[in-house]
């Protein structure tokens, strides 16, 4: 069994959730702006731009998920509906990307390529994000008596005082190590452009249906958690997608076929790359 007496709160009622959580949301952009750097397909000024839309609207629909799912506690207390003490991951990833497709339709810049470069750099955003939840004692696990499990002693976690239990929050940081280093090997190997992105909601989308039944929740639907409902309804979207419109390839080798499939350039792109099929965006 493993102890955690850390105090949540960091100062004047600052949690370190909080502080973590901004973070990730830093390291996310950081990491896309170099990826975008790098690689020149599109400005710096689409990264900051899209970051000015997916941020609020993450937190917008994150909240309102976690709003729906608690919905019996606050109906009863509607004037907390509003507020930054509760939030849906899905609903922000979720939420984040829908800002930045619609933000595409009227910018025109390459939904598809951006949203493979945010996929690495969600991943890195969610394991700092975990590391506030393992301190704070949110998201955690069932009751359980292995070697590993943890115990929270300090009165202001959100977890059960002194009760072991699985600690799912090193669980995903754990998942979400591996899952990082399979992006970044899939990189470049999807076709169309934003095939990587689904790939890792969709595998995301697995381990969270697994690890609903090990994390305290409330029933949503059919007895599952709402991240579990969510989670089956990506997949029913994301597998036939991935199944009848990926195509594989090696990183450096584009099919010049897959030109066919391009929307939405940036002018930067045109001007800096003679490869027409890197300029891909479809995503569905």
């Amino acid at each position: 069994m493993i102890e955690i007496s850390i105090n949540p709160i960091a100062f004047l009622g600052v949690r370190w959730y909080g502080i973590f959580v901004s973070l990730g949301i830093a390291a996310l952009v950081l990491w896309v702006a170099w990826q975008v750097s790098k690689e020149k397909r599109a400005s710096l000024d689409t990264v900051f731009v899209a970051a000015i839309v997916g941020i609020p609207s993450g937190v917008v629909v994150s909240r309102a998920l976690h709003v729906i799912d608690l919905w019996d506690y606050y109906s009863q207390f509607p004037g907390e509906i509003i507020g930054g003490s509760g939030m849906s991951i899905y609903g922000a990833i979720l939420g984040a990307i829908l800002g930045i497709w619609v933000c595409s339709k009227f910018t025109r810049f390459q939904f598809g390529y951006l949203a493979d470069l945010i996929a690495p750099g969600l991943i890195l955003a969610q394991t700092i994000g975990r590391i506030g939840c393992t301190i704070n004692g949110c998201c955690y696990g069932n009751e359980c008596s292995l070697p590993w499990s943890v115990t929270y002693l300090h009165p202001a976690s959100f977890a059960p005082i002194g009760v072991a239990i699985h600690p799912t929050q090193v669980y995903e940081i754990i998942f979400l190590a591996i899952i990082f280093g399979i992006i970044l090997m899939l990189r470049g190997r999807l076709r169309p452009d934003g095939r990587l992105f689904l790939t890792y909601l969709g595998i995301y989308s697995v381990w969270r249906f697994g690890l609903g039944f090990l994390r305290e929740g409330t029933p949503f639907l059919f007895g599952l958690h709402q991240a579990q409902v969510i989670g089956i309804i990506v997949l029913v979207i994301v597998i036939p997608l991935l199944v009848f419109r990926t195509k594989w390839g090696k990183a450096e080798i584009v099919s010049p076929d897959e030109t066919e499939e391009t929307e939405h350039p940036d002018e930067e792109t045109q001007n800096v790359t003679e490869e027409p099929a890197e300029n891909n965006s479809e995503v569905e």
